[in-house]
């Protein structure tokens, strides 16, 4: 069943009541949890991690239940969701000698009653096989709850922020298609400037604490104001595989791409904040209009920046790289709790030490994917097999440790796939998905297998392999796990990958 009041059937339910939360381990998860903790004034929360037996548990719960669950879903998006009533059915009891009466046991009574509908369980199974068989992301659940927020008339410009980093979220760890994220950036733009326009006194709008968000168009380079600008480019996925800058052809070519620019090497390779003045102010324009003479038509995005105070700025993108590299900390003294409460506090102002800390740990993320993909390029590491292209990543590979997080794994999955597109003449190989495989726990024996569909501008984002890898361990009894909210991702036994990888074959041929 889907919610058509927010305020009526969520809000107004949960207000008064001690609920459970269950947190997905992304960075638009996270947003979500911080804007509910603020809109419901919760500065105290206990967090628990549930262990997979745990979440076993609550679906089992969950079906038992199944009449009291609602989907909140935003209207536009088109899910496919299917409709409670297209799977179960009100059938009158066929003693209806009896109906309306009470049971022996003195329940309810039960005149009608809701039962699973076994005369069309075809129907029943092509329903669901339609709906189960991909997998894809709608409007992030940060915006979602911030709209509830507006609509209560309790938003602020802390929520507003949050919001902006889910949706931008979606947009880097690329779940969401061009033209979804910039419809939802249009949403996210009338609320800034609704909040920009709100009367604020003097003192307030000049305080060190202020906080003043703003619509920009920025460049598709990741981190640079925290990072050099030399840096960034080489390390930004969108320059990188645009330039090849894994051959030396492609060095050449950014050599050439700087000087076209009039941009002295030492300037380009000391920080951003260190950088000639008038350099600065130019800096977007002169990058533009060189980007389009070498093809990079597509520089600049739609986003969002934060100043706090007057000295603390922040683009979206970069509260996104901290943030999941904190939740996804592989700091020997740090657990899984740890991390995530870490991650939730560098979305706080008041914590920017916790912010920069991420930052940090996000640019050596960032250089270790672009080692890495630059690696898996040049030695050929990419296989095809026929219906998909395959990666595994060995261990004693550098920083094959931080790939074993799902986030860090399926970011450089994609930025493998954009790479070896941009570099392979196999013009078949340019339409296939991707796989990639890497140790999880050498004690325990186990990898963590990631599927991602081809690489295309016009894609729908929709992935399949979700379906096709429990297929696959089904139909060969590999020992799987699928302990992560995207079903294409899984854990599997060392020894079960090569059978695993033949089904997968056999069922994707």
């Amino acid at each position: 069943m889907f919610i058509t009041d927010i305020r009526k059937e969520f809000y107004e339910v949960v207000a008064n009541q001690r609920v459970a939360l269950l947190v997905a381990s992304d960075v638009d998860a996270l947003c979500a949890c911080k804007i509910l903790q603020s809109l419901f004034h919760c500065d105290q929360i206990q967090y628990t991690l549930v262990p997979v037996t745990g979440w076993q548990d609550l679906s089992t719960a969950f079906l038992e239940h199944r009449e009291q669950i609602k989907l909140l879903i935003k209207q536009d998006d088109d899910l496919g969701v299917p409709s409670y009533d297209d799977i179960f059915r009100d059938e009158e009891d066929e003693e209806g000698d009896d109906s309306g009466n009470e049971s022996d046991d003195g329940s309810e009574p039960s005149g009608k009653r809701r039962r699973f509908d076994e005369v069309n369980i075809g129907h029943y199974w092509e329903i669901l096989f339609d709906y189960e068989q991909y997998e894809y992301h709608g409007t992030s659940a940060a915006m979602m709850f911030f709209e509830l927020a507006w609509v209560l008339t309790k938003d602020t410009k802390d929520m507003l922020w949050w919001a902006i980093i889910g949706l931008t979220d979606q947009w880097v760890h690329d779940k969401i298609t061009h033209m979804k994220y910039v419809t939802d950036v249009a949403t996210m733009q009338r609320h800034v400037s609704r909040h920009s326009h709100r009367n604020e006194d003097e003192e307030n709008s000049l305080s060190v604490d202020c906080m003043r968000i703003s619509f920009e168009y920025d460049l598709r380079l990741t981190l640079y104001q925290h990072w050099s600008l030399y840096e960034s480019i080489c390390n930004s996925c969108y320059t990188s595989c645009n330039f090849k800058l894994w051959t030396l052809n492609g060095q050449k070519k950014l050599q050439e791409f700087l000087a076209d620019m009039g941009l002295p090497l030492k300037q380009v390779r000391q920080k951003f904040n260190c950088m000639d003045m008038s350099i600065k102010e130019n800096l977007r324009d002169v990058i533009e209009e060189s980007s389009n003479k070498y093809g990079l038509k597509d520089i600049r995005i739609q986003t969002f920046g934060v100043h706090f105070g007057f000295k603390n700025r922040f683009f979206a993108s970069d509260m996104v790289h901290a943030t999941a590299a904190l939740l996804e900390s592989t700091d020997k003294d740090g657990s899984d709790s740890d991390n995530f409460i870490k991650a939730l506090e560098s979305l706080s102002r008041s914590n920017l030490d916790r912010l920069h800390s991420g930052i940090d740990l996000a640019k050596k993320k960032l250089l270790a994917i672009q080692q890495t993909v630059a690696s898996c390029i040049c030695t050929n590491l990419i296989l095809s097999q026929g219906p998909f292209l395959y990666c595994y990543l060995m261990e004693g590979t550098p920083d094959v440790n931080l790939f074993s997080k799902p986030m860090a794994l399926t970011l450089l999955c994609k930025y493998l796939l954009k790479a070896f597109v941009h570099s392979t003449r196999n013009k078949r190989c340019k339409l296939l998905p991707l796989i990639m495989a890497a140790p999880k726990s050498v004690e325990k024996g186990t990898v963590i297998i990631v599927g991602i569909p081809p690489e295309s501008e016009i894609s729908d984002k929709k992935n399949f392999f979700g379906r096709a890898f429990e297929k696959a361990a089904e139909s060969t009894s590999s020992r799987t796990l699928h302990d992560h909210f995207d079903t294409s991702i899984i854990e599997l036994k060392m020894e079960d990958r090569s059978k695993f990888l033949d089904a997968l074959i056999t069922l994707l041929s």
